[in-house]
């Protein structure tokens, strides 16, 4: 019974099946349920609602996080791993996640290390357990299916103190610096504005703030992979200014543009930008970056055709992580020199150059809600460009003597 312990230790209550009572506490977990997937170990259940469940006799015990949050998209599996695997994390790392939501990115740091390093040195491994994983998240409910997931892979214990926090992590610059950060911050409306002197643009974008949040986490030769929509990169105003800053003070090398039918929400458009954080210098860090696109002519669903660990295999060959600095272009994988970039539109890195298959075929358009959801987005996009350009007038205006 020693996840009972560990799920009794951070604050669920464990009942059977035939006596659950899930209104019994805001935090129930039952033992063997029969769900549509098939049994499971443990379903959790908040206020009633089934919120995830435990897989705990299959390799790494997890918990499923439902589809269902505050405007979170849950990062898919198979896109954890690859991030992962791509950014290669060491022992002596630490890692943080500000928008930690069940904790999958740490989970799968920790795998990688177990895999790529064992054994491990008894400092190692005592690093590992305690110290190693720092997140920030803002819902109560996703920080707390993240604290027993890392209790569950023994990672802390009940009497430390949690390596999760419960906040709003744009909220400030926490002081704290780290080798690797690596998240999928929510997506979803605009946010407050933050007046942070750390930021370089202020900007009511939450993903673009999220971006310069990443940024001051970083240690100097610290390296980040962020999942972030299209928006942010070519939104206007605030954002161009991010991105030049983005590509001068750090080594920004590496875009993967996803495809749409990922994530829980229909037409979602995403990338995963790939950067390390470099000392300040009269010259741009960024010589060069890499853009790999899996979204051109790829089409995919939650369940009739979910992204596999395998429809990304190519990425990680083309991505080198042994060194990245050897690389050879592709159908899909194309280079782009920082004169190239820096030369764009407001300096857009919306880079694309594969032919859309789907545009000449009628017959093969995305079905009515994901376009729908598409074209809401690019109004959204729309909406978030002017308003920035009223508020830049509206600047210019007020400073006219």
């Amino acid at each position: 019974m020693e996840i009972d312990a560990q799920l009794v230790a951070c604050g669920w209550v464990v009942q059977d099946y035939q006596h659950a009572a899930v209104a019994a506490a805001k935090g129930v977990a039952v033992r063997e349920v029969q769900t549509e997937a098939g049994r499971a170990d443990y379903v959790l259940y908040v206020d009633r609602q089934a919120v995830g469940v435990i897989e705990a006799k299959k390799a790494g015990t997890t918990a499923q996080e439902g589809a269902r949050g505050a405007g979170q998209y849950f990062t898919p599996r198979a896109l954890i791993s690859v991030i992962v695997d791509a950014m290669q994390p060491e022992p002596s790392d630490r890692i943080c996640d500000p928008a930690c939501g069940t904790g999958g990115f740490f989970l799968d740091a920790y795998r990688s290390i177990i895999e790529r390093f064992t054994p491990l040195e008894p400092d190692q491994v005592a690093h590992l357990r305690s110290g190693a994983f720092t997140g920030w998240e803002i819902a109560d409910l996703p920080a707390r299916l993240c604290a027993m997931n890392l209790l569950l892979h023994g990672i802390e214990s009940p009497e430390s103190d949690s390596p999760v926090h419960v906040d709003d992590a744009l909220r400030s610059d926490p002081g704290e610096r780290f080798d690797m950060v690596l998240t999928n911050p929510p997506f979803g409306r605009a946010s407050d504005s933050y007046e942070r002197e750390d930021f370089w643009a202020t900007t009511r974008n939450k993903q673009l703030n999220f971006v310069q949040h990443v940024v001051g986490l970083l240690k100097v030769g610290g390296t980040a992979a962020v999942v972030v929509p299209d928006n942010v990169l070519f939104e206007a105003g605030a954002g161009e200014t991010i991105r030049r800053r983005l590509l001068h003070d750090c080594e920004v090398h590496t875009l993967l543009r996803l495809p749409t039918g990922i994530f829980y929400a229909q037409g979602v458009k995403a990338n995963v930008l790939f950067f390390r954080r470099r000392e300040g210098a009269e010259q741009a860090w960024t010589r060069e970056l890499w853009v790999y696109d899996l979204r051109t002519n790829k089409h995919f669903t939650l369940k009739q055709n979910p992204l596999t660990r395998a429809d990304l295999d190519d990425f990680v060959a083309c991505y080198n992580p042994a060194n990245r600095h050897e690389r050879q272009e592709s159908e899909r994988f194309k280079r782009y020199t920082y004169d190239e970039l820096i030369a764009r539109d407001k300096v857009s890195l919306d880079l694309f150059w594969l032919r859309d298959e789907s545009l000449e075929d009628v017959d093969n358009l995305p079905p009515p809600a994901v376009l729908a959801a598409e074209i809401a987005e690019d109004l959204q996009s729309a909406l978030a460009e002017i308003q920035a350009l009223t508020e830049a007038l509206t600047g210019t205006a007020d400073s006219d003597p």
